[in-house]
Order: C-alpha cells, then structure tokens, then sequence
C-alpha cells in the first residue's frame, strides 16, 4: 500500500499478541475481507508483548467496527450460521 494511503488508515480491532488470540484476529481479518474491506494487519510478531491491530481505510472505518460489533454480538455459533447463509445465497 502506498504511503500516502497508509496515513488514512484506522485501528478498527485491536488486542494483545499470542496464543490462540492470533486466530481471532485472523477471523475478524477474514469478515471485513469477506465483506469487500481491504485489511492490514499491524504488529504481526512473533513476541507477545507487541500488540495485533487490525487497521482499515479511514472511509471503511465505520462499516468495519459495525461489522465487528454485530459479529461479537451474536458469537461464534451465529457466526457460523450466517457465514452459512451467505454461501446458501451465492449458491442461488
């Protein structure tokens, strides 16, 4: 990405590195990606002490924290079953 473009960007998730708190961002990544947010992923380390953030165009900032609250909001299982639902409907 260029750097001027880089600049614009917004932390919209954010959390301590390591362990099995890396798949969670990497899911987070995956949902704004599956919803035609572009993702940069920051602080990607292997020590623990750095923090993973996930950061977004200042533009998609507010659909992505939306995306991001609804998806906590209904927890893993709702997660499924809508990421089920979506595939049903692009088999249609």
């Amino acid at each position: 990405m260029e750097s001027s473009k880089q600049s614009d960007l917004v932390t919209v998730f954010r959390l301590a590195a390591g362990g099995t708190e890396e798949m969670e961002v990497l899911t987070v990544q995956q949902l704004l990606e599956s919803n035609g947010i572009a993702t940069v992923l920051v602080g990607d380390s292997p020590l623990p002490n750095l923090a993973e953030e996930i950061r977004v165009s200042a533009e998609d900032a507010g659909r992505a924290r939306e995306l991001i609250a609804e998806a906590l909001s209904v927890g893993p299982e709702g997660a499924e079953e809508a990421e089920l639902d979506q595939e049903a409907e692009a088999g249609t």
